[in-house]
Parts: structure tokens; sequence; C-alpha cells
């Protein structure tokens, strides 16, 4: 993979590049020394990702993110000198764009191995997301599945997903009458405090989804494992391994499959900035049971891809602004109910 690198630091390059010098086929294309290059570089010599640091001058690495993914979109990594201590801004760059984040390694001491294998796995992780194919396999659908708690909203959501959540969430009442799943393409290390994030910026209550919740209206459930969520035949969530091979850890396709599989009851699915086609698929199944179904468009998306993907097999059957998303959801739920 070509690595650009964000980082004023040259400390942390020198890391970064010890780092990816022990990949051979990794190479490092570029170094920016702040935020307003490391966009000039980007549409200059786009790399597979971006290595960048949330703190520099000139232009720190959220808004930095979020003019690379407008002019010359590509993968972002936040590397930072501690990704707890910068909880709130690491949000924010995921809203404006970026994949994941993780602490910068060190060159010496005990931990500098493992620091550097936690970059390089994120690194890999990120290399099969970007390459992965086009068609997903698909679970069969259950003619007669267990019955479900209706009505259900299941939203899928990746790059830029964040700020778009807090756009969808905000939006609702809290006597909004429909159960929330969401599935976020983010680590487990992080899923915890971006529910209390989230729910600091919604009037819903918003939590980690634990095995064996049911949706319930008002609440909205975030799946919290790198492993998968699941709708179960007793309306039950669960996470499974399976499928192992996805390279979208946990996956839209395989949560919006189980509600088809699963869910009896009125259910809406919602398909929110992101990239790769994570989500379309599965949305393409959720139509074809019967549910009503949305896509982010173009125009209001951070990461104009799996809503794209979902446009493609006309998934959706509403393609909205981001701001339209939260009253139609409302309108149709009162309908529902």
């Amino acid at each position: 993979m070509n690595i650009g690198i964000a980082n004023d630091m040259p400390l942390a390059v020198e890391a970064l590049r010890h780092a990816v010098a022990r990949r051979p086929e990794h190479r490092v294309l570029w170094v920016a020394a702040d935020g307003e290059e490391a966009v000039e570089f980007c549409a200059a010599q786009q790399p597979d990702v971006v290595l960048m640091d949330l703190v520099m001058p000139k232009l720190d690495g959220v808004e930095a993110t979020r003019r690379i993914m407008a002019g010359s979109p590509c993968p972002i990594l936040i590397v930072t000198s501690s990704v707890g201590a910068n909880a709130w801004r690491v949000y924010e760059a995921m809203g404006a764009g970026a994949l994941d984040a993780v602490d910068t390694p060190t060159l010496a001491g005990p931990e500098a191995r493992g620091t550097m294998d936690l970059l390089l796995a994120k690194i890999e992780q990120i290399g099969r997301l970007h390459r992965a194919p086009e068609t997903v396999r698909t679970s069969a659908v259950a003619a007669n599945a267990a019955p479900g708690r209706a009505p259900l909203v299941a939203i899928g959501a990746s790059a830029g997903g964040p700020t778009a959540l807090v756009a969808v969430l905000g939006g609702l009442a809290a006597d909004f009458a429909a159960g929330i799943v969401i599935v976020q393409h983010v680590d487990q290390s992080f899923a915890e405090g971006m529910a209390q994030w989230l729910d600091g910026q919604t009037p819903l209550a918003v939590r980690v989804a634990q095995e064996g919740d049911r949706p319930q209206p008002g609440i909205a459930l975030l799946a919290g494992t790198n492993d998968h969520l699941r709708m179960t035949a007793s309306g039950q969530l669960a996470y499974t391994r399976e499928p192992a091979d996805t390279p979208y850890r946990p996956s839209v396709d395989t949560f919006f499959h189980s509600v088809v599989e699963h869910w009896r009851g009125e259910a809406i699915g919602v398909l929110l900035t992101g990239m790769g086609r994570d989500g379309a698929i599965g949305l393409k199944a959720m139509r074809a049971k019967g549910y009503f179904t949305i896509a982010q468009d173009q125009a209001s998306c951070a990461v104009y891809g799996m809503p794209k993907a979902a446009a493609a097999l006309g998934a959706a059957r509403a393609i909205l602004p981001l701001g339209a998303i939260a009253a139609d959801l409302q309108s149709r739920i009162k309908r529902a109910a």
C-alpha cells in the first residue's frame, strides 16, 4: 500500500516510517508537515491510506480530513498521541470521514513492538476493506421466522457516520415510537465512548448493544464489538464472528440480512455515508421483503460509497438529504404506530 503521513512531529514521523518499513508491501508515498500540505498532497498523489495526526499547524486533522474527503477522498486513519485523551476529536474526525484511530507508535521501550503491530493491523484492515469485492454472500430468508418486536429502524453507517448519526438521532423526539439499532464501522475500543457522545446530542437514550437486548422505543443501540451484530429468531440481539471473511466488522449487511430473516414487525432500513459497499445488498433484501428503505443522497454524504452502491442496486425506496431523514422517519413511525 502507498501511505501518506500527515504529522508535524519529527519523532512521530520517524516512528511511523519505521513501522511501515516492517512490511515490504507498504511504502511511504509522502510526508506532509501540516494539514494544508496533506490536502494538497492527496490531490496530487492520492495514497491508499493517510496516517493523519489530529493536532497540526495551519489545519488540524479534523478539518484536513473533511477537505480531503470533499476533494480527493481516500481512506484516512487517525494516528494521534493518545486516542483516549482526544476521544471527542477522534469522533469529529470520524464524522468528517476518517475510518479508524490508533495511538502513535513508539520507537523504544517494551511497548514499541506492540504499538507498531497495532498500527500495521489497522492499516491492513483498511486495505482489506478498500479491496472488498463488489458482491457479498447473502443469507437465505426464512419464510417462517419467529416474530419480532415492531417497529424497528435499522441504520448502517461508516466513514462520516458519527456526524450523520448526530443529525438523524438529534432530529428524533424522545418519545420516538420505534427501537433503533445502529451498525457503525468503528473499532470496539471506541464504541462505548461513541455511544456516550451520541447520547449527549439526542433526546433519545443511546447505549452499546448487549447480548440479549431487545430493541425498545426511544432507545438507540449501537453495535459494540468487532464481531457482527445479528437479530435472532427470538427478536433479541446477539454477536457472532461469522461471516469471518468479511472486511467490514461489524457488518451492516450481516445485520440487515438478519432483520430480513427474523423480524416480522414493521421495519425501516437506513444506509448513511460510508466508504465501500457494505449494507447495499442487505438494504436491497430489506426492500424486497417489503420494508421501507432509505439511502442518504450524494450531496450530503461525507463519503458517497455505501449509499451509492445501494442506489445502483435499486435498494432504496427513498434517497434523501441527511437533513430530511429524521423527519421522514418520524412521520413513517407515527403512521406505523
